[in-house]
């Protein structure tokens, strides 16, 4: 029951509906796989007009006729469901699927899909393109399942999509360009990183546990958006660290540990000044590590070992002695657990544009969004 109060609150602050016509009504059934009944959750007046009759004379049918199109083609595409799931999606009152959440009233718009929460359903299938036709919904949530192949190109047609969890599954391929992506950790996506990566409404991306390749886009961090942790960990990315990266002013965890970036680290990382964890281990990053990383006031872990770092500064030593600092296998003369001599004498990545010479003017952090998009516009074709 607390699982349904929850996601019941998240729709009703994210759907654009008016708060005195909404209602909670109908069985909750959104345990999946305990017992217990009724399907799924109402969340908005008189769905139940809808049981049986797809075009109800005199209200507007397409939402829930369109949903009705997608559930069914989806479900013919699970081919496992070991906790009977399923079974209640039968008919064409949507709205009492288990799993899914309905949102709006009889007025003008009707009701809708506005949620689907399948978390640790056991469900083994594949996603299929007739699911863009839930155009309203907001969260759809998938976590730990069964499910594999690519996902839809047509996700892209989604544009009322605010929580996306498809982590700890089997997914492959390409991830759809311009589709906001959330939780997607723990498949086999590939291919280069959505240009919109920055660009979400959640607080968190993890992206982590994947064959992501190429560069961080050079966009990242220009939507302004509130993100507070940015996970793309184990992948097998390049190129450099943008400097987009400092405008997540809110951000708290920044691990891009596990792949293959170059080059020196940004500047723009000071103006990071609520971030709490930093990792940049296992790369190919070089340089000095400066002041303006480590007197990070809210700093609690930085680890940036296995990479090819010449140094640190003064700030760094004393960040070494009262906090969590680990900067191991890197060719830092006169520090234990140094890369051999050999390893260092070759930086790679030495052709990158981001090998940069520190600016004589002083960062100033307010600034920075209009410099980077200045910097950005300059550079696109």
């Amino acid at each position: 029951m607390g699982k349904f109060w929850l996601l019941a609150f998240i729709l009703w602050q994210i759907i654009p509906t008016q708060a005195a016509a909404m209602t909670v009504g109908g069985g909750v059934g959104i345990s999946i796989g305990n017992a217990g009944g009724g399907g799924g959750v109402r969340i908005g007046g008189g769905i139940n007009s809808y049981n049986n009759n797809p075009t109800p004379s005199g209200a507007p049918v397409s939402k829930l006729s369109s949903a009705y199109t997608a559930l069914q083609a989806w479900k013919s595409a699970i081919t496992d469901d070991p906790l009977g799931i399923l079974k209640t999606w039968v008919g064409y009152d949507v709205c009492a699927y288990k799993g899914v959440f309905c949102a709006g009233s009889q007025g003008a718009m009707g009701p809708f899909v506005a949620g689907i929460d399948l978390n640790h359903a056991n469900l083994q299938g594949t996603l299929v393109k007739e699911l863009s036709l839930l155009t309203d919904i907001s969260i759809l949530h998938l976590n730990s399942n069964r499910l594999s192949g690519t996902v839809p190109e047509t996700f892209r047609d989604i544009i009322s999509l605010q929580e996306l969890d498809l982590s700890n599954n089997h997914f492959s391929g390409p991830f759809p360009t311009k589709t906001r992506c959330h939780l997607l950790n723990n498949n086999q996506f590939e291919g280069e990183l959505p240009q919109n990566l920055g660009n979400s409404p959640a607080s968190v991306i993890n992206l982590a546990n994947n064959k992501f390749s190429g560069n961080i886009p050079v966009s990242f961090g220009l939507s302004g958006s509130k993100l507070k942790e940015i996970l793309l960990l184990n992948n097998q990315l390049t190129g450099c660290i943008p400097d987009g990266v400092g405008l997540f002013s809110e951000m708290q965890v920044f691990d891009v540990s596990r792949n293959s970036l170059m080059g020196h680290l940004p500047d723009t990382i000071s103006c990071l000044s609520d971030i709490e964890v930093l990792n940049l281990a296992h790369n190919k990053l070089s340089g000095v590590l400066p002041d303006l990383v480590c007197s990070l006031s809210s700093l609690m872990n930085l680890t940036v070992a296995y990479n090819f770092f010449s140094g640190f500064s003064q700030e760094c030593s004393k960040f070494f002695r009262n906090t969590g600092f680990d900067f191991s296998i890197n060719c830092i003369p006169g520090r234990d657990m140094q890369r051999p001599q050999p390893e260092c004498s070759v930086i790679p990545g030495g052709g990158l544009s981001c090998l940069r010479i520190p600016s004589a003017q002083p960062l100033v952090c307010g600034a920075l969004l209009g410099n980077l998009v200045v910097n950005v516009s300059s550079t696109s074709p």
